[in-house]
């Protein structure tokens, strides 16, 4: 059984510090959401507060249309998965799976059925009669999720599941996380500050900063098309490059910056389209550069540049540039693997227009 989340207005002060400020999300039944964001930007007290751990200082919560605002964490059709697992190290792994079920009455024989139907979900029914001291942490994580599942959930909530695991076990993990959550179908709200892992399970992820929803989208509508400045700089690396809107009409707009003037779409403001001498950003990221004098179609060119450090990376190298029409501003842009960068060489610099997308200017953390 599945369940949609509504959260409205909810915003949670304590003392004179507020931790999260007027949030309102719609959590479709059945969905992968991802809280995406930096310590300290309200995405743990939005979860804590779906769990019912915290109440809202302010606003509604509802779960399958009930309203679940000040209804106790027991009494919610939610299970909490926290980062640290908590196995019952005296248990075996079916009566740490089932140990939800026997709280709730079920007989021991129905109890290890469903807890050994569940190991078998997560590849671990072979094992069922160790303990948790026997597993490796992977293993532990399946488990953990196996006794999350076990009690039927509407809204499973996932407190940084995976932040204990080392790079290539958590990129095996998302893998099956998100394998599993499809075949249960399970509402998942996963909380993380990991921008990879984010865009590997989400169905749609939310990007918060203090206290705030910045952006929200699929995973590549929030890397490409972002809404904020925030939001872009946080989702990977990204060049901003001010600029002037100088010119507008119904089809295009015509900015200027220190790379030279770029004639750009409307498609290309995220946010609405500008006005005539309004002050804006340009945010390009890193591989959509491009060497000037390529036949690609659509490529606008921005000038000279000259490389001032280069590093290889496997898939490219990751290149420091300063354009020497603006010798002050630094530029990091990715060449093709099969290029030979050296310091001090002077390389022409294009970007397709199609890549490019323009925001109002503002601070990256307002």
């Amino acid at each position: 059984m599945t369940a949609s989340v509504s959260v409205q207005n909810a915003s949670k002060t304590f003392g004179a510090f507020t931790a999260l400020n007027d949030v309102s999300l719609d959590i479709n039944a059945g969905e992968f959401i991802v809280l995406l964001g930096p310590s300290g930007c309200g995405k743990t007290t939005l979860l804590s507060i779906l769990g019912g751990f915290l109440s809202p200082t302010k606003g509604r919560i509802s779960i399958g249309s009930r309203d679940m605002t000040n209804v106790q964490p027991a009494k919610r059709p939610t299970t909490t998965m926290f980062q640290d697992y908590a196995l019952f190290p005296h248990m075996k792994l079916k009566d740490n799976v089932g140990f939800g079920l026997r709280m709730r009455g079920m007989a021991k024989t129905a109890r290890d059925e469903k807890a050994l139907g569940f190991l078998d979900l997560v590849g671990l029914k072979g094992v069922a009669d160790k303990k948790p001291h026997e597993l490796s942490g992977g293993q532990r994580q399946r488990v953990a999720l196996a006794r999350a599942l076990a009690v039927d959930p509407d809204v499973l909530l996932l407190d940084e599941p995976l932040g204990a695991l080392d790079l290539k076990l958590r990129r095996q993990m998302q893998d099956e996380l998100k394998a599993i959550q499809k075949r249960v179908g399970t509402t998942f709200v996963h909380v993380t500050h990991d921008q990879e892992e984010a865009m590997a399970i989400a169905d749609r992820i939310v990007v918060m900063n203090q206290g705030r929803i910045e952006d929200i989208g699929a995973p590549a509508d929030i890397y490409m098309r972002p809404r904020s400045l925030f939001s872009a700089g946080f989702m990977g690396e990204v060049n901003f490059i001010p600029g002037t809107v100088v010119e507008t009409d119904a089809a295009s707009a015509r900015v200027e910056t220190a790379l030279g003037p770029m004639t750009l779409s409307p498609s290309a403001f995220t946010t609405g389209f500008p006005i005539r001498n309004q002050a804006v950003t340009l945010c390009i990221r890193p591989e959509h550069f491009r060497r000037a004098g390529t036949d690609e179609v659509g490529l606008v060119t921005l000038g000279q540049a000259s490389v001032t450090g280069q590093a290889f990376f496997g898939t490219h190298y990751r290149c420091h540039l300063s354009p020497l029409a603006a010798p002050q501003m630094s530029i990091v842009a990715h060449m093709p693997q099969s290029a030979t960068v050296s310091e001090g060489e002077a390389v022409g610099l294009a970007v397709s227009a199609l890549d490019v997308v323009v925001l109002p200017s503002q601070r990256k953390d307002a």
